[in-house]
């Protein structure tokens, strides 16, 4: 896949029976980072009072609802009927990616099957999502995080610094700097040395759910030079004065 970020036509299927409405704009905005939703689909049983918080967010933002009556108590038939969706989108060729925004495990043999095809996948859930749909897809994102980033925005503007540590946030464990460590090594040129664009590439594909907002950082570089324990930073020039490139060093 050659294309660039900003020209991927994703394909966004929502679970309305696990994912709450309140945070709809904040994950729209988080998914047009990633590409352009050309298909933006929700999958519920609208005639249900538990789903009717979604109807204006629908209008709002042009989000089409699929009704999936749910005929046998016990059977989730939402589930079913948007794995059938994505498979007939797959096989129309008209998009580059999906973007399954869920917290069901039920959804990890489609993003597999997604992926095999040639797709990227990415996932939006809860925390609570559990870890083989989250290792399916290619990047995962928690809504908790992005109903943070919102609310901080409201507040102020965005800058480099660390949040404020709050118990929201994830502890940086010990794996985490190991795996950061592996990947550092697994790139790093005769003198270890790794650009840190890369290593963060790496670090996604071995675990999809990494995102440094995680940790109260808003980008991969603060969060980096906050590791300065274990690792050497080094930012280095190039012909545009407004690029630098950060290249880091295990200690």
């Amino acid at each position: 896949m050659n294309k660039n970020n900003k020209d991927l036509n994703l394909a966004v299927l929502i679970d309305a029976d696990n994912i709450p409405y309140k945070n709809i704009q904040g994950m729209l905005d988080e998914i047009a980072k990633l590409g352009t939703p050309t298909i933006k689909r929700i999958y519920g049983d609208w005639t249900r009072p538990g789903v009717n918080g979604w109807k204006a967010p629908l209008l709002e933002h042009a989000i089409t609802p699929i009704q999936q009556y749910g005929y046998t108590t016990g059977k989730n038939a939402t589930d079913s009927a948007m794995i059938i969706d994505a498979m007939d989108i797959l096989h129309s060729n008209k998009v580059d990616g999906f973007c399954l925004v869920s917290s069901d495990s039920d959804f990890t043999r489609l993003a597999t099957r997604l992926r095999e095809s040639g797709n990227l996948v990415i996932g939006i859930g809860e925390k609570k999502t559990p870890k083989p749909f989250i290792v399916a897809c290619d990047k995962f994102i928690y809504i908790e995080i992005i109903a943070g980033a919102k609310n901080k925005n409201k507040k102020k503007k965005t800058t480099d610094k660390a949040a404020p540590i709050t118990e929201k946030y994830d502890r940086v464990s010990e794996g985490l700097i190991n795996l950061l460590k592996d990947s550092v090594d697994d790139i790093g040129d005769d003198e270890g040395w790794a650009s840190l664009a890369e290593v963060g590439s790496l670090l996604l594909k071995k675990k999809p759910d990494f995102d440094p907002r995680n940790y109260g950082f808003p980008k991969l570089t603060p969060f980096i030079k906050s590791l300065t324990k274990d690792f050497t930073i080094d930012v280095r020039p190039t012909e545009k004065k407004n690029i630098k490139h950060i290249y880091i060093k295990n200690k």
